[in-house]
This record gives C-alpha cells, sequence and structure tokens, in this order.
C-alpha cells in the first residue's frame, strides 16, 4: 500500500513539475501578441575539445499556439560523416503541462537533403513532426552531435522567424586556451559575457529573455535586419582533412584558392586544341569568351555533389570533361580551365544565390557558411562579365535575379576580394506586351499577342520553352487569366545576345470570354497582364519597407469592336507616381477600336515604414485599374 502511495505521490510530483514548467496559461501575457510560439527554455552549448572534437549540445522546450506554429515544432538535426548524432530524446505536453507523450531517434524520419539532381550527397536530415491537434501544446527535446570539424559553427538564433516569442535562451561557447574565434552579434538586447577557467579554457555566453514576437509583414527585409543572431567564426581549423586559419575575407579566399583549387584546372591534349580551334580567328576577348562559355554549355550538365569535402571543392577540370557534368562548383572550375586555354583569366566567386532577398556576404565578418553557390567573373579591361555556369541555356554574361546585385567573395592567387554583381535596374527589367483581338457579338475573343521578356525578366520563360508543346500550352492557359483560353499557336524565341530578350508569341480564341446579355457586352479591359491584390493593410508597422527587386510592365492592347455598338461612356484613365513606382492606365475607342494602354514600374529599395500605407494604396489602385471593365452597349 506505502508502495502505490509512493508511485501516486510520484507522479503528481511529477505533474506538478511539468504544470510548472510548461502549463502554457503560465506564459507572460506580454509575450502573446503575434505570437505563434513561444520558447519557453532554449539551451544551446557548443564546447570545441580539439580542432575535430566539437560537442554541439541543444535543450529546447517550446509551446506551439496554433497551427501557424506547427512548423516550428518540428525537430530537425543535421548529420554526416563529419557530424555525428550521439543521443535524441523528447516529451510532448499538452496545454497544462502534462504529459502526453515521448519521442526518441526511432521516432525520426531520416532522409536526403538534397535534391532530385542530386549525384554524390552524405547529407541527411533527421526530422520529427508531432502529431498533435489540441493547441496549445508543448514539445520538448535534447539532443548532441560531435562535429569532427572547426570550420562552421551553428548561429544561434533565437528568434528564428517571425511569430516566435523567447521566455528564456541561452548561447554557450567554450574552448581551449589557443582556440580564438570571432563573432558577431545582430539585434541583441545585451552583449557577450566572458569569462576564463582555471584551465585557460574560455567561454563565451550569451542569453535572451522576454523576447517579443515579431509579426510577420510584407515587404519585410532580410530578417537579419530585426531578428536576432549570433555568427561564429573560428581563427584556424580543420575541415575533411585540411587545415586552415582566417581572420577576414582576404585569408579566407587565399585558404580556398590555394587549398580547394589549386591544380584542379589540367585539361586533355584534346580538349585544348579543341578550344583553340573553336576561338581561331576571333579577335575579340569577350567574343572568345562567350564561344567557350557556350562550349562548356553544350557539353555538360549540373549536378549537385555534396560529399565530404567535395561539398567545398570542385571535381577537377579533368573529371568533369570526362564526365560531362558536376556541380556549380565543378562547372566554373572547368570554365576557368577552358578560358585559361585563350589566355583569358577569371575569378571563382562565391555568392548567396537566391531570388527572394538579395543577401550579400557582409563586408565586416567572414565565415564560410554565408554563401550557398558559386558563379564566374571574368574581369575583362573595359567590361566585367558575369556567369552563373550550372544552366545549360542561360545566356553568356546573364546572372538574372538569382545571383545580381550583392557582395561576393572571388577567390584569387593573391587572396579574396569581395566584389558586386551587377543590378538590373527597374527599367532593365521589362516585360512588354503587343495584342490585337477582334471582339464579336457574342462576346468571344481572337487575335494574337506578343511579349519580349528582358534583364532579369529574360528567364521568365526559360522552364517553360524546354517543355513539350502540349505541356506548355497547359502552362500558359494557368498563367493567363483569360476565360476559355484556346491556344491556337505557341513559340518561343530566344536572343541570347549580350542584351538577352525572350519573344513569346500567341495566337488564340477565347469563346465567350466577354459577357454577351440584352443587347450589352460587358468584359474586362485588361486581360493579360493583372495585379489581383494588394498586400494586406498593418497598422503599426515594425519594419522598413524592402522591395527586391524592381520591374516595367507595358501593354498596349487593341480590340476591334463589333459593328453596331458603342461604349456606355466610362473610360479609364488612371496615373498615379509614388516613390515606390508609378502608374498609367488609359482607355479610348476611336473608329470601331478600343486602345488600352497599361504601364507599371515598381523601384526596388528601402522605403520608411511609415509610407508602407501609401505602399497598399498604390498597389490597391493598380489593382482597382486592372480590374476595369468595359461596357458596350448595342446601338
Amino acid at each position: 500500500m506505502k508502495f502505490r502511495l509512493l508511485l501516486l505521490f510520484s507522479f503528481f510530483t511529477l505533474c506538478a513539475n511539468a504544470q510548472q514548467n510548461y502549463d502554457a496559461s503560465l506564459i507572460p501575457k506580454e509575450l502573446l501578441p503575434y505570437a505563434s510560439a513561444v520558447i519557453r527554455n532554449q539551451q544551446i552549448s557548443i564546447e570545441e575539445k580539439d580542432l575535430d572534437n566539437v560537442i554541439y549540445h541543444v535543450k529546447e522546450a517550446i509551446t506551439i499556439l496554433n497551427k501557424n506554429g506547427d512548423d516550428m515544432g518540428r525537430v530537425i538535426i543535421w548529420h554526416n560523416n563529419s557530424n555525428i548524432i550521439r543521443s535524441i530524446k523528447g516529451n510532448i505536453y499538452n496545454a497544462s503541462g502534462i504529459p502526453i507523450g515521448k519521442f526518441g531517434e526511432k521516432e525520426f524520419e531520416d532522409s536526403y537533403s538534397g535534391e532530385d539532381f542530386t549525384l554524390f550527397e552524405d547529407s541527411h536530415v533527421e526530422h520529427y513532426s508531432p502529431s498533435v491537434t489540441n493547441y496549445p501544446y508543448t514539445i520538448e527535446y535534447e539532443y548532441e552531435v560531435k562535429q569532427k570539424q572547426s570550420l562552421n559553427f551553428v548561429d544561434w538564433e533565437p528568434n528564428s522567424e517571425t511569430g516566435m516569442a523567447v521566455e528564456n535562451s541561452t548561447y554557450t561557447f567554450t574552448c581551449k586556451p589557443g582556440f580564438n574565434i570571432r563573432y558577431k552579434e545582430i539585434n541583441l538586447p545585451e552583449s557577450v559575457f566572458t569569462s576564463t577557467g582555471k584551465d585557460g579554457a574560455k567561454t563565451y555566453s550569451w542569453q535572451i529573455h522576454h523576447l517579443k514576437a515579431i509579426k510577420n509583414e510584407p515587404y519585410s527585409p532580410n530578417p537579419e535586419k530585426y531578428l536576432s543572431s549570433v555568427k561564429i567564426a573560428p581563427e584556424k581549423f580543420y575541415y575533411e582533412g585540411y587545415n586552415g586559419n582566417f581572420t577576414d575575407w582576404n585569408e579566407l579566399g587565399k585558404w580556398i584558392y590555394d587549398k580547394l583549387l589549386i591544380n584542379r584546372q589540367q585539361l586533355p591534349p584534346e580538349t585544348v586544341q579543341h578550344v583553340l580551334d573553336i576561338t581561331a580567328g576571333i579577335t575579340d576577348p569577350k567574343l572568345k569568351a562567350k564561344k567557350i562559355y557556350e562550349y562548356m554549355q553544350g557539353k555538360t550538365h549540373y549536378v549537385a555533389v555534396i560529399i565530404g569535402i567535395g561539398g567545398y571543392q570542385p571535381f577537377t577540370a579533368m573529371d568533369v570533361d570526362r564526365l560531362n557534368y558536376g556541380d556549380c562548383k565543378a562547372l566554373v572550375n572547368y570554365t576557368q580551365a577552358l578560358l585559361k586555354v585563350a589566355n583569358i583569366d577569371s575569378y571563382y566567386c562565391v555568392v548567396m544565390a537566391g531570388r527572394e532577398r538579395k543577401i550579400s556576404l557582409m563586408d565586416d565578418f567572414a565565415s564560410m557558411n554565408q554563401a550557398n553557390h558559386i558563379i564566374l567573373c571574368i574581369p575583362f579591361k573595359n567590361d566585367t562579365t558575369w556567369c552563373d555556369c550550372t544552366s545549360q541555356t542561360l545566356p553568356f554574361g546573364y546572372l538574372g535575379d538569382f545571383t545580381d546585385d550583392r557582395t561576393v567573395l572571388a577567390c584569387t592567387p593573391e587572396g579574396g576580394k569581395l566584389l558586386h554583381t551587377p543590378k538590373y535596374t527597374a527599367e532593365n527589367n521589362l516585360e512588354k506586351r503587343v495584342a490585337s483581338f477582334t471582339l464579336d457579338e457574342n462576346g468571344s475573343i481572337s487575335g494574337d499577342m506578343t511579349s519580349t521578356f528582358s534583364g532579369a525578366d529574360y528567364d521568365d520563360r526559360e522552364g517553360i520553352s524546354t517543355e513539350a508543346y502540349k505541356e506548355q500550352v497547359k502552362i500558359m492557359q494557368r498563367i493567363y487569366p483569360i476565360n476559355n483560353l484556346d491556344i491556337q499557336k505557341l513559340q518561343f524565341k530566344q536572343d541570347k545576345s549580350l542584351n538577352p530578350v525572350t519573344t513569346e508569341y500567341i495566337a488564340l480564341k477565347a469563346p465567350e470570354y466577354a459577357s454577351a446579355d440584352d443587347g450589352k457586352i460587358n468584359f474586362m479591359i485588361n486581360p493579360a497582364n493583372r495585379m489581383h491584390h494588394a498586400p494586406r493593410d498593418i497598422m503599426n508597422r515594425k519594419t522598413d519597407i524592402y522591395i527586391n527587386e524592381g520591374y516595367t510592365d507595358e501593354d498596349e492592347i487593341t480590340y476591334t469592336l463589333p459593328a453596331g455598338y458603342h461604349s456606355d461612356g466610362s473610360h479609364l484613365h488612371v496615373s498615379l507616381k509614388t516613390p515606390f513606382g508609378s502608374f498609367n492606365a488609359t482607355s479610348t475607342i476611336k473608329d470601331g477600336q478600343l486602345i488600352y494602354k497599361r504601364k507599371l514600374q515598381v523601384f526596388d529599395g528601402t522605403y520608411p515604414k511609415d509610407s508602407y500605407h501609401d505602399l497598399v494604396d498604390f498597389f490597391q489602385a493598380v489593382t482597382d485599374a486592372d480590374d476595369f471593365s468595359v461596357t458596350l452597349v448595342k446601338n
């Protein structure tokens, strides 16, 4: 009896402790606004025992408040041969903090971290998502990873995304006396606390308490502008059999060149001769480089290689030449080797690629984990040309919005150099459309439409143009908001000159595009390029406005109207000019034709948060004008 009472007492003690820790009602009320999840307690520690022995320990409890926070409750652990998971365990609690489940490594799913085009990879992701639908709930977990490298350390990001509040979070880095680090603090209320143990071991500690959630806002800047984080980089390191040291970009670029790139550009004699043959008679170095780049494109294709030092070191040029494939690193290295045959120098450049935001390498903090892609820079005497070597179709000298307008690291024999990729401006990024339609009294339209895409818009149709014709038609029917769109003919033409342009031609019919009833025909005047909605309005915005890419859209559509009809008198005439851009839209009827003209120009940049309502009003005015309908009345 006493034993049973002891068990019962232990159970209630456990529950009481759980309630004390993870009862959702105990979350401070000031942390709830805009929060979908609250980190109750987070302890992250990194211990450098040796250059090839770093212990990474994480203990975290996070309360998920609603469905929007479910992804924040996922446990994701990346591992490979150099990052070994030593232990995982966890528990799940209900709203009152009562345990309702537990999990270990066997409950995790293990998958490759790469894409379908990955050829070699040893990187895996362990991930676990709790199957809980009653909110709020809390997931508590703890794991440890041994890292056999000291080049990359995980950033501390206590509020890693919008909608996440933090009760308590600590980040501790401990290292031996001879190991030195550099760190960069971003948006922290308190700076680092350092201490030295009796054995000389150094400890760096950061902590955050009661950090409120930041709401998700449209057109927000790079999260590093407003979320909190700490970045750590070593002065000396070991990685996959390589030792090195760096304190700035120059030294890091020098290490990459000397250890990862040098002596990897030898080519077979027959390839050397072929390059000489195809460039014979070409005197302009840029045109010579273009010929070599196009040869590389025609010979190779892209595959990813994410294994060991291959995550950073390219295949040799000899291997790429023999295998006809490589990843971004290998294809850039191979192209450099081909260019060397023609005595053209080039740079292997490390970049953070991505279309959503242009993220530059930090000028004042060098680290290996700030980038995800490699591109090529060719510094001609009077012109610097940039190339992405992973595409078999992009034109020579074209980057597009994947890598334009950002700071990159060029790795040269003299060391690393920070360079900036070219920017495609709003004027460069042009989508221009001219259409001629005939409207009949039944509401059907027929005619043709020609659209051109240049600047960063050049590759808007890149993926479509390589599909089979039937698939192209299906995709275009989804792109254009034209009722009952029947595409009679579809063609794409790509001008791959130094200022590339894609041209799209469509011959079409659209039965009952307009509504015809009781002697009236009503139809939407803009059939092809409409803005469907403005961004949601937000009170008390916290972040500045960030427009990632500027662009210009120009449309001119001529409708030949059915005989015996006239306009009901309504016409479109909108003219707007704001700091974010401009918009003009008009409709005129003359000699039986309705001519619609539209020009929208949006400027990239960062704007004050107080002007957000003006941005919403601007896009709402564009949306309203794009929804304008014309009514024709029978004479």
